[in-house]
């Protein structure tokens, strides 16, 4: 027997609660559409794993959880209820979408896919097996754990030398550890990583395994330049090397790097499924990795699929 989690269907159903999935459901229910928003972990995604934002508009400064927050408060004024449940599938049934989840199956006439990213690894030795016990993937969530320590980070793009600058203001001693000899991200974030004192770069090198007894204790780098192995002492390491599309359970719909492809109306292969954020790109397009981008997918995929739902279920 089926277990439907409610004895109604809702117009649009939303998958995943980050700023892409939060914005596709303030439209929906501005738009009058029955929405509902499931989301596997938290609500606000990688927002609330961001200390300090200063690029997005409307707001010089603010963090990652209080700009979750508004935007969770915007979407529950417009009565749409979101639930922390993981989804594990997706099934079209021509007119109408089976979303099934660990506790249940919704039934929409649209699907607005914005499930984000995860961060990648390094996939080296002691990365696993330090996980929890000075491995981190978030400087938000563990950077307290290591003040007055000597803690690395690793990578070269705009999260991982913005996270490296906030804890130096936990840490004794920060090392950013990048392959290249230049970083990516943006000129402002890089300009305070050199004006910090207690940063310490480490340019043309990687990171070939991670060391220790209960806890992290040291690293061994590789100078690429000089073809040099060393040890490097340190407390915790925190890796920044990119996101990978978080889409295992969706088929059909994805490119050969796992990211859900859509037209210039949001919708995939699958006439009413749509995909909004980081998790897709479009056409041929690269994934942009901005909220502010992720926010006007979302706003996209919504107003197209309520356009999607008055076509298909006109009276």
């Amino acid at each position: 027997m089926v277990n439907f989690l409610q004895d109604k269907e809702y117009d649009i159903i939303v998958v995943g609660a980050g700023p892409a999935g939060l914005t596709s459901a303030l439209y929906a229910g501005r738009s009058g559409r029955s929405c509902i928003v499931l989301e596997k972990f938290s609500v606000g995604g990688q927002l609330t794993l961001i200390d300090v934002i200063e690029n997005y508009p409307g707001f010089k400064r603010i963090s990652g959880p209080e700009l979750a927050n508004r935007l969770e408060e915007q979407v529950r004024e417009y009565n749409v209820p979101i639930r922390i449940e993981e989804v594990t599938k997706i099934l079209d049934k021509g007119e109408r979408k089976i979303v099934k989840t660990v506790e249940g199956e919704y039934v929409g006439k649209a699907v607005i896919i914005a499930t984000g990213t995860k961060p990648k690894q390094l996939n080296v030795p002691g990365e696993k097996e330090f996980y929890g016990r000075g491995v981190s993937y978030c400087a938000l969530c563990d950077g307290y754990f290591f003040k007055n320590k000597v803690v690395a980070v690793v990578g070269g793009g705009d999260s991982a030398v913005k996270e490296a600058v906030y804890l130096s203001n936990l840490a004794k001693k920060v090392y950013i550890i990048h392959r290249r000899n230049s970083f990516r991200a943006e000129k402002e974030i890089q300009k305070k990583a050199f004006a910090t004192k207690n940063i310490e770069i480490l340019w043309s090198t990687v990171v070939t395994s991670v060391n220790g007894s209960n806890f992290v204790e040291s690293l061994s780098l590789k100078d690429l330049e000089n073809n040099r192995e060393y040890t490097l002492p340190v407390d915790g390491l925190f890796i920044y090397v990119g996101f990978s599309p978080s889409t295992e359970i969706f088929e059909g719909v994805k490119n050969e790097e796992g990211f859900i492809v859509v037209d210039g109306n949001m919708m995939t292969s699958i006439p009413g499924i749509f995909a909004a954020g980081d998790c897709m790109v479009q056409f041929k397009d690269r994934a942009w990795g901005q909220i502010s981008v992720c926010v006007g997918d979302g706003a996209k995929a919504a107003i197209s699929a309520d356009e999607y739902v008055s076509k298909m279920f006109s009276e």
